[in-house]
């Protein structure tokens, strides 16, 4: 940023660089896990090759600014801001910013008029983007964008318990509904997922919690033990199921699990569970006053 930018103009290059970044480039927490998954496949197996060309996909991707995957996903935007903050200016400067990377090639056009089939040809339409705000005590602005690729979402699962084949209300039966989303899924979606689950609150909260879950880092501990015990049981046992990277076969069939919890009505307890690809696009920045990137926060 130059020193006669203005705010506004600041704040729109900050915004098409984190577009970029989260599109063309792969959190370091991400690469870590892809290639420890790699390295822990069987030399010449079809899941050490899959895993492999996942790898010189996201060295290319990086390397070109391309996106990582044809399809850029929906735009799910989570924000922290100060109290006062202007979020319509944000917005505005947001969808302005999603135009133009679209023109320039980061994002694919790829918000469709779900009854007409029309393309907006911009990103831009009812629910795309889609904003996530939270206002909080923080002095600065934080923006976390996820692009999630309709393959994985094709794959994600909610379950109401109890259930005649997998169990009661209880963690049994939870994790039961974990694993059996991931045998469902069978390699679809771009294995190896990470998945996003929440237990409880109602269909809509909870798949949005879901969501939320996919914006913590892969090898963080979880704040309740319980729950931290049972995310590394669900990968675990996953990874000992044989599916495997694309479904073909291996050890590396989710690469983690991240699980949250809503209160719920004692009528209803469900299991939502948000599905993400190997191209785990999530990037997030803190902003300065001026509206520059002061910090990356993956």
């Amino acid at each position: 940023m130059t020193d006669t930018a203005t705010p506004d103009a600041a704040l729109g290059v900050s915004l098409l660089e984190l577009i970029r970044s989260t599109s063309c480039v792969l959190p370091a927490d991400v690469v870590t896990t892809v290639a420890a998954g790699r390295a822990a496949e069987t030399a010449g197996s079809n899941a050490a090759y899959a895993l492999g060309v996942v790898c010189d996909n996201i060295t290319m991707a990086k390397a070109k600014s391309q996106p990582l995957c044809q399809d850029t996903g929906s735009i799910l935007v989570y924000t922290n801001l100060p109290r006062g903050y202007d979020v319509h200016a944000f917005e505005t400067a947001f969808i302005a910013a999603v135009k133009q990377a679209t023109k320039i090639g980061y994002l694919r056009q790829n918000s469709v008029d779900a009854v007409t089939g029309k393309n907006s040809g911009d990103n831009v339409g009812p629910g795309t983007p889609n904003f996530h705000h939270h206002q909080w005590d923080g002095d600065h602005v934080e923006i976390r964008l996820m692009l999630k690729g309709g393959g994985c979402e094709n794959v994600g699962a909610q379950y109401s318990l109890p259930h005649p084949d997998l169990g009661g209300r209880d963690l049994k039966g939870v994790e039961n509904a974990i694993l059996d989303a991931v045998l469902k899924a069978q390699g679809q979606g771009c294995g190896p997922g990470i998945l996003g689950v929440c237990i409880g609150g109602d269909r809509a909260t909870g798949y949005g919690n879901s969501k939320e879950q996919l914006l913590r880092l892969i090898d963080d501990a979880n704040s309740d033990p319980v729950l931290g015990d049972l995310e590394k049981r669900v990968v675990d046992k996953a990874n000992r199921s044989g599916i495997g990277p694309m479904g073909f076969g291996g050890a590396t069939t989710l690469l983690g699990c991240k699980i949250g919890k809503l209160n719920r009505v004692p009528a209803s307890f469900f299991v939502s569970i948000s599905y993400m690809c190997w191209a785990f696009r999530r990037q997030g920045v803190a902003l300065d006053a001026a509206g520059g990137i002061s910090r990356w926060l993956y």
